[in-house]
C-alpha cells in the first residue's frame, strides 16, 4: 500500500519548499511525477524549476519539453503516469483518485495552509485515503519553517 504524505505549508510558499522536497525525492533514484492544478502553473514550475538556484539542477520537463518516458521528473496536469514515477507529487489544488494511488509507492500532497479552500480539500483527501487503508502522514511546519510529523 503506497505511503501518503500530507504537507501543510504555513511558512513558506510551494516556490520555496517545491524544489526542495524534488531533491530528496531525485536523490533517491526514483522516477517522480508532479501533477499541477492548472497547464498554466505547469510552465511556472517547469521553468522555475530551473533558475530556483545556480548551485542545483534538478533534471526535468513538461509536455512542452517532451520526451516523457526519459524525464526523470515529469511535470503535468494530466492524471497519465508517463514517466512510469515512483513517486507523485500532488501541488496547486491537484488531486489523484484513490484507485491510481496504488501505482506509487509515495505520493505527496502539499497544500497550502493558508488558503481555507486548500485546507478543505486537503481534509477530504486525507479522509478518503484513510478510509482506503493507506499509510498516511501529516506533516506541518513549526515557526521555525521545518517539517513535524504530526500524525
Amino acid at each position: 500500500m503506497s505511503r501518503i504524505d500530507f504537507y501543510h505549508l504555513q511558512k513558506q510558499t510551494l516556490d520555496e519548499v517545491l524544489p526542495k522536497l524534488l531533491q530528496k525525492a531525485y536523490a533517491t533514484g526514483k522516477k517522480i511525477l508532479v501533477k499541477v492544478g492548472t497547464e498554466e502553473r505547469v510552465e511556472f514550475i517547469n521553468n522555475w524549476l530551473w533558475c530556483f538556484n545556480d548551485e542545483s539542477f534538478l533534471p526535468h520537463g513538461s509536455k512542452k519539453d517532451g520526451f516523457a518516458n526519459q524525464q526523470p521528473i515529469w511535470i503535468t496536469a494530466d492524471d497519465a503516469n508517463a514517466n512510469n514515477a515512483e513517486f507523485l507529487f500532488l501541488v496547486d489544488g491537484a488531486v489523484a483518485e484513490v484507485g491510481s494511488l496504488q501505482n506509487y509507492e509515495r505520493v505527496f500532497n502539499i497544500f497550502d495552509g493558508n488558503a481555507e479552500a486548500a485546507l478543505q480539500q486537503a481534509r477530504e483527501q486525507w479522509k478518503k485515503y484513510k478510509e482506503a487503508a493507506f499509510d498516511v502522514h501529516y506533516w506541518q511546519q513549526n515557526n521555525a519553517g521545518t517539517w513535524e510529523n504530526k500524525m
